[in-house]
């Protein structure tokens, strides 16, 4: 069993820059991928970025070039750093964490936290 809590949700004005933070915590070992996913209100749950155990990084297209995702030398804490952001950016973000690339990178994640809130004014 592995425990994910996010942290570093709020609210922003558009342009400004958020840190969220999540911290693993159980059976460690598992967390090959850690990452985050989103929903904005009316949407399903979608990927935002990922890193892997190996420094190995992925980013949805949409937020290429303004979120930055990093794991910590321990490789238990997971960060997104996200600037420059826009509106449509508002969400609930999760973080998760995954053994199999693939089932992961669409959404089947082993572990999910329980979400932070992220809203973007104008």
């Amino acid at each position: 069993q592995v425990q994910l809590v996010e942290s570093g949700g709020g609210l922003v004005r558009d342009g400004g820059s958020l840190r969220l933070s999540c911290a693993a915590s159980g059976d460690t070992y598992t967390t090959i991928h850690m990452g985050w996913f989103r929903q904005a209100p009316g949407k399903e749950r979608e990927f935002v970025a990922a890193a892997t155990l190996t420094g190995e990084v992925f980013y949805a297209d949409s937020v290429k070039g303004r979120f930055i995702i990093s794991r910590d030398s321990t490789k238990t804490k997971v960060y997104l750093q996200m600037t420059n952001l826009k509106r449509e950016d508002t969400a609930v973000y999760y973080c998760a964490t995954g053994r199999q690339r693939v089932v992961f990178l669409r959404g089947d994640a082993d572990y999910w936290g329980q979400g932070t809130q992220v809203t973007v004014s104008s």
